[in-house]
């Protein structure tokens, strides 16, 4: 039977103008379809706002909600967060282990895959030179590889996976995935388990991680890794800093022992200025924009209005991404 959870119908969504996203924007795509919600706009991320303590749930990115906040919300049930990643929110002592946790997990697949296509091709076709030479009015031609024939190794086999898996096998590319549960899924041609970890990245053209941050994926691309792969490959991050080890990166890519790197998250974010990740040729950074884009909020609607609906009928066992905490 669905468990019901009564809790009171009062919405917090926490603003987050960083991520262009506007709580009042996102209020506005949901609150005709549940007018018995009460949706407030939270600007303070400390607790000290209105509508903390009375808040049946909250809405926000994981990295957004605070140990104030938390301890400040007595009446909290649920919280859906805005991103698919959770491991900011769940290194919080506050977060009491009866509030339910629901991710965005699966909504990010087409501006991820696109951004490790940019990483891909901007790699191979050596794009930063062709930008310095057009700044310097050189011309200069070279042939550059094809994504064509290559290999791609996805670690990490969820629902951005799946989606950069079905553009690569239309760019003609061999893909393999590394999961901790190895079982069939479409567009990937071969799965492989974790502990084949090695063998997998010797596969690589190109080392895509895609894996969530967990005591278990912490730190695991290391120089074991690194040094598993071709020197002709290419290692692309857009899932979290800590699952990859930076210093091992920037030794591999000096080296010359892989080809580069592709960087869209970090240790520390945002990158400090005086990081040596800044400087190294063959490495390639963007600034965490992974899971942006400028429909993201539209985006957003169809998981949390399904969710809502559970809300709205208490039937809090029904809601969809539950996370474990």
């Amino acid at each position: 039977m669905p468990v019901r959870i009564a809790m009171n119908k009062s919405v917090l969504i926490i603003d987050a103008p960083e991520e262009n996203f506007s709580a009042e924007r996102f209020v506005s795509l949901v609150v005709g379809s549940f007018p018995e919600m009460a949706f407030r706009v939270a600007t303070q991320r400390d607790g000290s706002g209105p509508g903390v303590a009375d808040a049946g749930a909250i809405f926000g990115f994981a990295q957004h909600f605070s140990e104030g906040m938390l301890t400040a919300a007595k009446s909290l049930k649920w919280i859906q967060t805005f991103t698919t990643g959770v491991d900011a929110l769940l290194r919080l002592k506050s977060l009491r282990k009866e509030v339910i946790v629901t991710s965005l997990r699966g909504v990010h697949g087409p501006q991820m895959s696109e951004l490790t296509f940019l990483h891909m091709l901007a790699l191979c076709r050596n794009y930063p030179s062709l930008l310095d030479n057009q700044r310097n009015r050189v011309w200069e031609r070279n042939a550059v590889p094809t994504l064509a024939g290559k290999t791609v190794v996805i670690f990490g086999v969820g629902a951005i996976a799946s989606a950069l898996a079905r553009r690569c096998k239309a760019f003609d590319m061999t893909v393999v995935g590394i999961s901790s549960s190895p079982r069939p899924v479409p567009d990937f041609d071969r799965m492989m388990a974790r502990a084949e970890l090695l063998q997998a990245a010797a596969l690589a053209d190109f080392f895509v991680v895609l894996a969530p941050l967990s005591p278990q994926t912490q730190g695991i691309i290391d120089a074991k890794v690194l040094g598993a792969m071709k020197s002709t490959a290419y290692l692309i991050n857009v899932a979290r800093g800590g699952v990859c080890n930076e210093s091992d990166i920037i030794a591999a890519v000096r080296d010359k022992r892989i080809a580069g790197a592709g960087l869209d998250v970090f240790s520390t974010t945002p990158l400090p200025a005086d990081s040596p990740l800044w400087n190294v040729p063959g490495i390639l950074l963007t600034p965490h924009v992974g899971g942006l884009s400028t429909t993201y909020m539209e985006q957003t609607v169809p998981i949390v209005e399904k969710n809502l609906k559970c809300l709205a009928e208490n039937r809090l066992g029904d809601l969809v991404n539950v996370i474990p905490h």
